[in-house]
């Protein structure tokens, strides 16, 4: 079922959708879209989101911008191409040379294993391609399927993504950010991910399974890069924490423990002295 959106004229921008919800088959067996449209920016404007359970391609038609996406600034002018995970947070705004997108936020049970490779073989999240009469003409297909009345649509939109993919992965061959860079950038998602996550349970296990790599290579490669373990790493953010919150607040022992992650306050508290030389209190009272 789709919904098509006439267009709609805000104070931003100018835009018009499909959005769009795939049968049960097409959300278990094909990959399918969750919305689909063009917008035309009417003023500089930031867009911001996380935790998105979607993939996000779009096209700067005309204008310019920026994409803010793993730590780093993607300047976007027209003729470029966004391949994003939109699970983890990104940003993209509008220069004052104000742009027009079209984009497609898509999703599917092969998606994440595609992006994967897509990195792996050197890709990028913003690129710029020899010509977008491709790109152009498989996002009309898209759009064209979407809201269609065809009963084999979500067929014909698996189909026609699968293009998008295929011309995305012949664009992300590039040698020079494969392989060697492409393990530095995994272990700083990695680290991005405890620096976000310290104060939850975090295990090898869940590592492994999040970034797709063993839990003992993992543990060679991250002490070999940063000097520390994992867990060592962890605990040191833990700490850091408790630090901040014993200086600046008046929380108990067994919150601070409690919200940085270390839990049971006895617990906590023999961690922090071995890790401090001195007790909570005596912290406390010394730096408060």
């Amino acid at each position: 079922m789709e919904e098509r959106t006439p267009l709609f004229h805000g104070d931003l921008v100018n835009t018009s959708r499909v959005i769009y919800t795939p049968s049960e088959f097409a959300k278990v067996s094909l990959m399918y879209i969750q919305e689909i449209g063009s917008l035309q920016a009417t003023r500089p404007h930031t867009s911001r989101r996380s935790d998105l359970s979607s993939y996000l391609f779009f096209i700067v038609l005309s204008g310019a911008g920026e994409l803010r996406y793993e730590g780093c600034v993607y300047p976007l002018q027209a003729g470029d191409c966004v391949f994003i995970d939109c699970t983890k947070p990104y940003s993209h705004q509008t220069s004052d040379d104000l742009w027009c997108l079209l984009w497609i936020h898509f999703n599917g049970p092969t998606v994440s294993n595609i992006y994967r490779k897509y990195t792996e073989r050197g890709g990028l999240p913003a690129f710029h391609p020899d010509s977008l009469e491709n790109y152009r003409g498989t996002f009309d297909r898209v759009y064209n399927a979407a809201v269609s009345t065809s009963y084999i649509r979500d067929m014909e939109i698996n189909a026609y993504l699968s293009k998008l993919l295929v011309l995305l992965m012949a664009d992300s061959w590039h040698p020079d950010h494969a392989r060697s860079g492409s393990k530095k950038t995994e272990l700083l998602r990695i680290k991005q991910y405890l620096d976000e996550n310290y104060e939850k349970k975090v295990t090898l296990d869940e590592l492994s399974q999040r970034y797709f790599i063993n839990k003992f290579y993992l543990t060679r490669v991250f002490k070999a890069h940063f000097g520390v373990t994992i867990g060592d790493y962890l605990l040191n953010a833990r700490i850091t924490k408790a630090k901040n919150l014993l200086r600046f607040t008046d929380k108990s022992a067994e919150e601070i423990g409690q919200e940085c992650g270390i839990g049971d306050v006895y617990y906590f508290s023999k961690v922090f002295k071995k890790a401090e030389g001195v007790t909570v209190r005596e912290y406390r009272e010394r730096w408060k």
